[in-house]
Formats: structure tokens, C-alpha cells, sequence
């Protein structure tokens, strides 16, 4: 016989964005390292996708992105922890907005590959989690990246690794 789970409390989140194509634009006027720090200090709306994470750039520098998150209940799996894909969408971002902060206005990025590593369980009592992305060689057509998610206090919970392919319109 199967044990059956009596519903629990209902719970609810609400996630606001706003229309990503304007500020997309916007974006394409800017160097890299513009429009990053832009959305960190709050002058340009930031991706949707941030606002599904509560996500929120920490700092900004060539070559370098630091964003913090605090993971809920909202983001597990199954088995009771917050899904892996949580972690890989922090690192894709950080690895590859790390890699536009060293672009000139009009060029532009996307994934080609992300090798990310779990190596402790987030949960939604982790508390903050800090993803940092570097850039380890810029390039003309390609470029790569490191990133690493830790907890507040300093432990390794994921790494990754991504390559970027350089776009011009």
C-alpha cells in the first residue's frame, strides 16, 4: 500500500518582469560593461529570468559578475531540494553576463556549452547563495568562462564551466 500525502498549506509567489525586448534594445547601444552595471544599479529593468530566481546583480566589473539569490520552496524538485536546473541557470547567467561585460556596444553572446557540477544540496533554508562568473579568455568569435555558487558562509555548493559564442549584427 502507498502511504498518500495530505495537501498542505497552499502557498504562493508572485513574479513581475517587464517586457525584455525595449530594454533589449537599449542593451544594444550599450558596451557590455554599461548595460550590466546599468541593470545592477537599477537603471535598466533586469532580465525576466532574474525575477523567477530573485536574482540581483551584486557587482560588475570587466570580465567578472557576482549575483545573489535566496532559493525558496517554490524552486524544488521532487525530492525535496531545490532543483539543479536553479544552480545551472544561475551559472549559465553569471558565466555569460561575465563574458558581455567585456563586449563593445552592438555585440552580443550566447551559450554554446555549460558543464555545471553539484557538489552540496540547496535547500530553502540555504539561506543566500553568491554566484560569481569570470572570464577566463576573452576572444574575437569565442570566449570562456568560469563560474561557482557558494553559500553565506563560503562553502562550494556548485561549479561550472561555459563557452560563449561572440554575435555581430
Amino acid at each position: 500500500m502507498t502511504d498518500v500525502v495530505t495537501p498542505g498549506q497552499t502557498r504562493e509567489k508572485t513574479i513581475t518582469w517587464q517586457d525584455p525586448l525595449p530594454t533589449a534594445r537599449l542593451g544594444a547601444a550599450m558596451s557590455g560593461l554599461e548595460y550590466m552595471s546599468a541593470i545592477a544599479e537599477g537603471r535598466v529593468p533586469g532580465p525576466p529570468i532574474a525575477a523567477h530566481f530573485g536574482l540581483r546583480w551584486e557587482s560588475i566589473a570587466h570580465g567578472e559578475v557576482v549575483a545573489v539569490s535566496e532559493p525558496d520552496e517554490s524552486l524544488y524538485n521532487p525530492i525535496g531540494m531545490v532543483h539543479g536546473g536553479v544552480a545551472a541557470t544561475m551559472l549559465d547567467s553569471v558565466i555569460g553576463c561575465a563574458v558581455h561585460t567585456t563586449l563593445p556596444a552592438g555585440v552580443g553572446y550566447s551559450s554554446v556549452e555549460l558543464k555545471v557540477s553539484f557538489l552540496r544540496a540547496i535547500r530553502g533554508d540555504t539561506g543566500p547563495i553568491r554566484a560569481t562568473g569570470r572570464v577566463v579568455k576573452e576572444g574575437s568569435r569565442i570566449a570562456f568562462a568560469e563560474g561557482e555558487i557558494r553559500d553565506a558562509s563560503g562553502k562550494l555548493l556548485a561549479t561550472g564551466s561555459g563557452t560563449c559564442v561572440i554575435t555581430r549584427s
